[in-house]
């Protein structure tokens, strides 16, 4: 699934309240930081994921490395060490996308 730009548009306007669930810390993406994103993605379908400076790479490299290791999740946006996720719920999506 890629989105189209209004699509990722209007992810970016439901994101936009939306605190970081989780934070990347020193050791980067771990298997237990990938662990604990999916299971957020099984109570909402959006979330934020905050790279801490410590971080050992930048905000964009997390998000491609959690695109590429967790099913089905689309990279929606990059704002400084921000990254916002979206993965559709398989059974019952709440975000109708236009």
């Amino acid at each position: 699934m890629t989105l189209t730009p209004k699509q990722r548009a209007h992810l970016r306007s439901l994101a936009h309240h939306l605190k970081p669930v989780l934070m990347v810390g020193r050791e980067g993406v771990t298997e237990s930081t990938v662990s604990a994103i999916e299971q957020a993605f099984n109570n909402r379908e959006l979330l934020k994921v905050k790279v801490q400076e410590a971080a050992p790479l930048a905000a964009r490299e997390a998000a491609v490395l959690l695109t590429e290791r967790i099913a089905g999740v689309e990279h929606v946006q990059t704002i400084g060490r921000t990254v916002v996720l979206y993965r559709p719920d398989p059974e019952e999506p709440v975000i109708r996308l236009p």
